[in-house]
């Protein structure tokens, strides 16, 4: 970790909480969770699945204290339906959850996996068993994609990282009924050269509101001579135009260190798709994938975060 300022956020000493061992059917591996408190303050993790196929799927994982003692479901909680969304033919992954107070539904916006690349799909649940699917509302190749939590300026708002022949780069899109997107707008681009950032970066977790703006963390994706470093980074957003960037880290803030983040399917990668904040409103809980192979937790504070980017962060505005 860097040397210069505190470490932002502390793995848990029971790391990696939840391992493919853990499943109660076959697979390969379970990574990559999207997260969510429920009323009752039960964490529910929505975990991706792969499958000795390759292929991915998605499984509910819950706990009375986001830690230990999982209950994870017999069956798979959402599967592919390739028959009626042919672009989820090679499976579903990474999905990331965001409450919808004004529908009372629970946005689960994931990656479908297409025989043309991977897009952007939405479905909407009120209890993570029924589901109704929009099918996909990005076409490839675009992913890393969340909604933000209500309207802005009376249009839902969308984070999420299409790939073009000048690098992978997050965009914002709105639309008026969480189906027809539109008013799409550039907001943070990977940067040029050697840095740990460097022309591909993507959003991680979905945003998250604070006074002083929405802030997102976010992954970049260093590419050495012996292959990608998956790391994180923070920015902040405006409240009101958030594709306004206000300021961005210079430095990475987490990264694989490690055994079961450096070695896995995929080595040297920290990737969380889902948070959940304690009812202090401080603390904030980052479950990830580590390695493409397992979940794992850190734990850190929303005031520490503002406050290393307030005074490390790159003003941009």
């Amino acid at each position: 970790m860097n040397n210069r300022h505190p470490e932002l956020f502390r793995r848990h000493p029971l790391n990696p909480i939840l391992t493919v061992a853990a499943w109660p059917y076959p697979a390969n591996s379970v990574f990559n969770p999207g997260a969510t408190l429920l009323p009752d303050g039960t964490t529910l993790l929505l975990c991706r699945v792969e499958d000795r196929r390759g292929h991915s799927h998605f499984s509910v994982a819950r706990s009375a204290n986001g830690v230990d003692d999982w209950q994870i479901g017999p069956q798979p909680t959402l599967l592919p339906d390739p028959e009626h969304f042919p672009e989820e033919v090679w499976g579903i992954e990474d999905p990331r959850i965001t409450y919808l107070s004004e529908l009372g539904k629970y946005a689960i916006v994931y990656t479908a996996y297409s025989r043309v690349g991977p897009g952007v799909a939405l479905a909407l649940t009120e209890d993570f068993h029924h589901f109704e699917r929009y099918g996909m509302i990005m076409p490839p190749e675009d992913k890393d994609a969340a909604l933000f939590p209500h309207r802005i300026g009376g249009q839902w708002a969308l984070i999420h990282r299409p790939v073009s022949f000048h690098g992978a780069h997050m965009w914002m899109s709105y639309s008026p009924d969480l189906r027809h997107w539109g008013s799409h707008k550039l907001m943070l681009q990977g940067r040029l050269g050697g840095w740990w950032d460097a022309n591909k970066i993507g959003l991680s977790p979905p945003p998250i509101e604070t006074p002083q703006g929405w802030l997102v963390i976010y992954h970049g994706v260093r590419q050495t001579a012996s292959g990608s470093i998956y790391r994180l980074g923070l920015a902040l957003f405006d409240l009101h135009a958030p594709e306004r960037c206000l300021k961005r880290s210079e430095e990475w803030v987490f990264g694989p260190q490690e055994p079961y983040e450096q070695r896995g399917d995929v080595d040297n990668v920290v990737f969380p798709c889902g948070y959940t904040l304690a009812p202090d409103g401080d603390t904030i809980h980052v479950y990830y994938g580590a390695a493409d192979t397992s979940i794992a937790l850190a734990t850190g504070s929303i005031r520490a975060i503002l406050n290393q980017l307030e005074e490390n962060g790159q003003r941009t505005a």
